[in-house]
């Protein structure tokens, strides 16, 4: 089931609106097939490794990352698949959320005869894909923030300047996240203060870009910034905020970043900003199912504020700042006391190169 988790993690950022699912025909100790799931419309992983297996699958073993597939999509059932196969065993990491096949793989392949046994290395798989749970339940995208700071909390000096508050194994480690999620997002500020051109740089083949998403309320966003420059297998939207009656100013400004090759996504205005649930909701409907978030402190805020954010990743660098005036990676309402701090359940801690990473989620509200 590990190998099959990793193998499942080579589809992630690649198979929206499907799951990234792994799969490992074993007979006795020996790997007779293996496979994973490259992209929507192509065939699942259970399907690769069963034709790599051939005839070997025969009375062997099949591990699968999420229950295999039991009904009509772009591809035939994998259930079908198995059965035919003459798998004797099918062991499957956690059940899937999709109404349409949710708890029907165990029903089908028992009452062919086929022994089915489900939740091995549960937590494992279900993390692997969270994002694709959240988009099935809600049509939401999974929202990660990712933020780089200091021990003391910064993420700049006072003038701004950041590169670079981590070390090179941690900013690998990004463009890793980058690549395997559907969009990487950030405010206009960053584009402005930081010039990022956003694309995945891990010189591995087949690796590619996540689409560029900048918050951007009136269309304030250089035309010869680098994300739109930059030669990229992926597209860069802007969000603008609808403008107002008579805002010729901020039209114009939208049509001369479509010039410089951007895709200008409308969204209502709330509270002087981009309704950011509203371009979650959109992104969604794009079949984005993971977002990425690298900044600024504001977009940042907003998002914590309406409660928006599935995941928090904290680098921490051994550096200390030590100036009240230096950035911090958050600005936000104030916080009249600590009952009202945004709680976070710290689920790993490790260490990346010379800092330290910490993923955590948010509480449930009470």
């Amino acid at each position: 089931m590990k190998r099959a988790l990793e193998l499942a993690e080579r589809g992630l950022g690649r198979t929206s609106p499907n799951p990234a699912v792994g799969a490992v025909v074993v007979a006795g100790d020996e790997v007779m097939g293996q496979g994973f799931h490259r992209s929507a419309g192509e065939p699942h992983a259970e399907i690769i490794a069963l034709q790599q297996a051939g005839e070997q699958a025969r009375g062997a073993e099949m591990y699968i990352t999420l229950e295999p597939c039991s009904t009509y999509g772009r591809t035939p059932p994998c259930t079908d698949a198995i059965i035919a196969s003459g798998i004797s065993r099918v062991v499957y990491a956690c059940e899937d959320c999709d109404p349409a096949n949710a708890g029907r793989a165990a029903q089908i392949l028992s009452a062919a005869g086929i022994e089915t046994v489900a939740g091995l290395l549960q937590e494992e798989a279900r993390e692997l894909n969270e994002a694709y749970f959240k988009h099935k339940q809600t049509g939401y995208p999974f929202v990660t923030v990712k933020l780089a700071c200091t021990l003391d909390g910064k993420i700049a000096t006072r003038s701004g300047q950041a590169r670079w508050i981590t070390g090179k194994e941690a900013r690998e480690f990004v463009h890793i996240l980058r690549d395997r999620s559907d969009a990487v997002m950030v405010g206009r500020a960053t584009v402005e203060a930081d010039d990022p051109a956003l694309t995945t740089r891990i010189g591995r083949p087949g690796s590619r870009d996540a689409v560029r998403v900048v918050v951007d309320t009136y269309a304030r966003t250089p035309p010869t910034a680098q994300v739109l420059r930059v030669e990229s297998n992926a597209p860069c939207l802007i969000a603008v905020a609808e403008p107002k009656v008579g805002d010729d100013k901020t039209q114009r400004r939208a049509a001369k970043l479509e010039r410089a090759g951007a895709q200008i996504i409308w969204v209502p205005e709330k509270e002087g900003k981009v309704d950011l649930r509203e371009l979650l909701r959109q992104l969604g409907e794009r079949n984005l199912m993971s977002v990425l978030v690298e900044g600024g402190a504001q977009l940042v805020g907003g998002l914590l504020e309406e409660q928006l954010i599935d995941k928090f990743l904290f680098f921490y660098a051994p550096k200390i700042l030590g100036d009240d005036r230096a950035l911090s990676p958050i600005k936000g309402r104030p916080v009249p006391n600590l009952a009202d701090a945004h709680s976070v359940h710290i689920h790993r801690v490790e260490q990346i190169g010379a800092d330290i990473l910490v993923t955590a989620y948010p509480c449930s509200p009470d």
